[in-house]
C-alpha cells in the first residue's frame, strides 16, 4: 500500500504492472478493490493504479473542518495526478469517479488521454424531484436508513465480487465517517459544481460510455443524456447494475481494452491479454509507449448492447 498527500489527507493507492498510465477511480462509499476483477488483465499492459477518495478504504479520514463533495474529490484527483506525475493517462471512473475524471479531461485536456465513464455523474439532467431525492439522502438520518437497501437495489448483484462490494459499502455506510462522506457527497450531487453538461463541449479527449442497464442510482436514461452531452462519444451497455466491471469483468474488458490500446498508442505487437490471469496475481512487465493526447480519432458514435 502506498499513499500520495493531497488537499484533503493521504489517498492510498495500490499500483501493477508497467506501461502507459491507467487511473482506476471508484463511487461513493465503495473502494479501490472495487476493481480487483480487472486490474490483473489491465496490469499485464498498464501501469494500473487504483486509488480510495478521501475518506474511503485505506486513505485518511477527510479533516472535520472539509466538506466532503464530488467538487472536492475532482479537486483531490488533480493531486493524485500530479503527485504521482502521470500525466497523461487514461481514466477509468465510477460514478463520482466519473465526474471527477470528465472535469479533469475539460480543465486539464492535457493531463488525460482518454476516459472511460461507467455509470457516471455529472451528465446527469436533474428535475426537481432528483435535486430533492439527493437533498433529502444528503441526511444523515434518512441516509442511514436507506443506504443499505439502496446499495443493493443498485448494484443488482451477479457475482462474488458484487456481493463483497456490498458489504463493505453498507459497513462503510453504518459508521460515522461514512455517514459524513455519503451525505456530503449526496448533497452536492444536487449542487451547480456537478453540472457538467454546460460544459460538456470542452472534452475533447475520446471518451467511451459504458452502462449497466440495471442500475437504479443512475439509470439508462442518465446514460444515454450523457452520450448526447457529450460529442463524439461511444455508448456501450450492458446487462449489469451499477458497478459493471465487477459484475460482468469479461463483458467490461471486451469493450474497454480496444479502447484503451487506441487511445494509449500500444503497439501491433502486444501480446493477447492472459484470460487465466486472476486481479491477484502479479503481472510481468511490458514495455510500452505512454498514454498519448495528440489528437487521437475520436470513437465512432454509436449503441451497442452486450447482454451477459
Amino acid at each position: 500500500m502506498a499513499y500520495i498527500q493531497t488537499r484533503a489527507g493521504r489517498v492510498a493507492y495500490r499500483e501493477l504492472g508497467s506501461g502507459p498510465t491507467v487511473l482506476l477511480l471508484h463511487a461513493t462509499l465503495h473502494d479501490r478493490h472495487d476493481f480487483d476483477p480487472i486490474v490483473g488483465a489491465l496490469a499485464q499492459h498498464y501501469r494500473t493504479i487504483a486509488v480510495d477518495w478521501p475518506g474511503h478504504g485505506d486513505s485518511d479520514p477527510v479533516d472535520s473542518s472539509i466538506e466532503p463533495s464530488a467538487p472536492l474529490f475532482a479537486d483531490v484527483l488533480e493531486d493524485v495526478v500530479d503527485g504521482l506525475g502521470v500525466s497523461p493517462a487514461a481514466l477509468i471512473g465510477n460514478s463520482v469517479g466519473g465526474f471527477a475524471a470528465a472535469r479533469l479531461a475539460i480543465n486539464r485536456p492535457e493531463s488525460v488521454a482518454g476516459l472511460v465513464l461507467v455509470n457516471t455523474g455529472g451528465f446527469v439532467p436533474l428535475n426537481p424531484l432528483s435535486r430533492k431525492f439527493c437533498r433529502v439522502l444528503g441526511t444523515a438520518a434518512v441516509f442511514r436508513r436507506t443506504a443499505p437497501l439502496f446499495v443493493r437495489g443498485y448494484m443488482k448483484a451477479k457475482t462474488d465480487s458484487d456481493r463483497e462490494i456490498i458489504e463493505r459499502a453498507i459497513a462503510a455506510a453504518k459508521t460515522s465517517e461514512g455517514v459524513r462522506i455519503g451525505t456530503g457527497l449526496w448533497r452536492s450531487f444536487a449542487t451547480p459544481e456537478h453540472d457538467l453538461r454546460g460544459r460538456a463541449g470542452e472534452l475533447s479527449v475520446p471518451t467511451l460510455i459504458v452502462w449497466g442497464k440495471k442500475d437504479i442510482a443512475i439509470p439508462l436514461s442518465a446514460g444515454r443524456a450523457t452520450h448526447d452531452s457529450i460529442h463524439g462519444s461511444r455508448l456501450e451497455i450492458l446487462n449489469t447494475g451499477h458497478v459493471v466491471f465487477s459484475s460482468d469483468p469479461e463483458g467490461f474488458l471486451a469493450v474497454a481494452e480496444p479502447f484503451l490500446q487506441s487511445v494509449c498508442a500500444l503497439g501491433d505487437d502486444t501480446p493477447p491479454r492472459d484470460p487465466t490471469l486472476s486481479a491477484h496475481t502479479k503481472p510481468g512487465a511490458h514495455t510500452r509507449s505512454s498514454c498519448m493526447n495528440s489528437t487521437p480519432r475520436p470513437p465512432t458514435r454509436g449503441v451497442a448492447f452486450l447482454d451477459a
